[in-house]
């Protein structure tokens, strides 16, 4: 049995002739951390690397130069006083657009033998699920990406969205799950479309984000559901490659689980702090100076589902208006969204305007300025992969020394990277 994770291989499209990979998957995150700069690195190094497509319109905007987010809000500029957002809608042919044009630019930088996916969310609304779900699943194929994972959601009618796209069995498929019953539910779904996924995320509770559990999180394991999915394959007679994430740390945490018999591991929280994430530099500092009981899980996010995030987070208590007519990502199909309610139940201050609103957060907006501190439960272990300047904050890292350091270590070693150079100022000569 291998002792580093570059004795182990990930092979996806089957044992014949199927694409081999380093067994490491580098998460999905967004908004726009998972950027395509960070993908890039992974399948140059010979891994899989995601690109998050959570908000696809404002990512185009701020890397293609697009202005996808202007048009909308002028269009519907008329709703931007009124709580009622029924209105207030997606141009389809835009979101199309900016997804195929976010993967063809990535793909077209792609070197080494690694891989470029992108994760694609189904409880990302967007006021018109089904449609522009199918619009952004079909417009990733098109883009030409290698692959896609499914994740926010059991997507029973995903895989018959795509079904007739040219790419539907060339491009790899896979599905995020945190139980083997929402498992059962999405292979029932892929047999009525004849594709089964070509492998299997398994992600535990101590994963970043939005959590696949209750408020019950903390009872569950993810050595636990992973042996618990891949019992259940056994038993079914099923070959899919299982992919373990959430709380894989070291290198070490990664052999244990390819011994185990996973096929590769899905990791996330160390790649936030690389020079390639999409993080604003304070956004990453306060990842490398949080404390264990500064990780929280709350119900601030308007999609109903647990987040774990920093309490640091600038996006608490905050008293934004609803910023539905540029962005409207978490609209339901009547233009609800539960931050409208909490924000239209706060009373108006003196100078007439809105108190804090402690129930939810208008998460568009914030994730549109890192102001929302989404994390894995070990964030607060970061401080430990790096080293501290001189002015308290700390180096970040490059995505590569992050990616090696899982591939090569052993003994859940740490390595650190090299020291930055000091900065000597020199006097002007006069």
């Amino acid at each position: 049995m291998g002792d580093v994770v570059d004795d182990y291989r990930l092979i996806l499209g089957g044992k014949q002739g199927g694409r081999e990979f380093v067994p490491l998957m580098i998460g999905g995150m967004g908004v726009d951390i998972s950027t395509a700069d960070l993908a890039l690195e992974a399948a140059r190094l010979g891994g899989i690397g995601h690109i998050s497509d959570a908000m696809t319109l404002h990512v185009s905007d701020h890397h293609n130069k697009t202005r996808f987010t202007k048009r909308k809000a002028a269009l519907h500029g008329d709703s931007k006083d009124d709580l009622d957002k029924s209105r207030v809608k997606f141009d389809l042919d835009d979101l199309y657009l900016a997804q195929r044009r976010i993967v063809e630019t990535a793909m077209s930088k792609k070197h080494g033998s690694g891989g470029v996916f992108i994760n694609i969310m189904e409880k990302l609304t967007m006021a018109a699920p089904a449609e522009t779900l199918k619009v952004r699943l079909n417009g990733a194929l098109d883009g030409g990406i290698d692959g896609i994972t499914l994740s926010a959601g059991l997507h029973t009618h995903s895989l018959r969205m795509i079904e007739d796209n040219v790419r539907f069995r060339d491009a790899a498929v896979g599905i995020i799950v945190s139980s083997p019953r929402a498992l059962k539910i999405f292979l029932r779904s892929a047999s009525r479309a004849s594709r089964l996924p070509d492998y299997i995320v398994v992600e535990g509770p101590l994963a970043g984000g939005h959590l696949g559990f209750g408020d019950d999180w903390h009872q569950y394991r993810l050595e636990t559901i992973f042996q618990e999915v891949v019992e259940y394959l056994r038993a079914e007679s099923l070959s899919i490659p299982v992919i373990p994430a959430g709380g894989i740390f070291t290198g070490t945490d990664a052999v244990e689980y390819l011994q185990a018999g996973a096929a590769a591991v899905q990791v996330a929280t160390r790649f936030t702090v690389s020079e390639e994430a999409g993080l604003s530099e304070r956004a990453k500092q306060a990842y490398f100076g949080a404390a264990e009981e500064d990780v929280v899980v709350t119900g601030v996010s308007p999609t109903g589902y647990p987040l774990r995030m920093l309490r640091t987070s600038p996006c608490l208590d905050s008293n934004v208006k609803p910023q539905c007519e540029p962005f409207g990502y978490a609209l339901d199909t009547k233009g609800q969204c539960a931050y409208l309610d909490a924000y239209e139940a706060v009373a108006t201050g003196k100078r007439g305007q809105k108190l804090a609103v402690h129930d939810k957060i208008c998460l568009c907006y914030h994730f549109s300025k890192n102001n929302c501190y989404t994390c894995g439960h070990l964030v607060y272990r970061l401080k430990d992969t790096s080293l501290e300047r001189a002015d308290g904050s700390y180096q970040l890292l490059t995505a590569e020394h992050i990616f090696k350091d899982y591939q090569f270590s052993r003994d859940h070693s740490i390595a650190l990277p090299d020291r930055e150079p000091e900065q000597i100022l020199v006097a002007n000569e006069y």
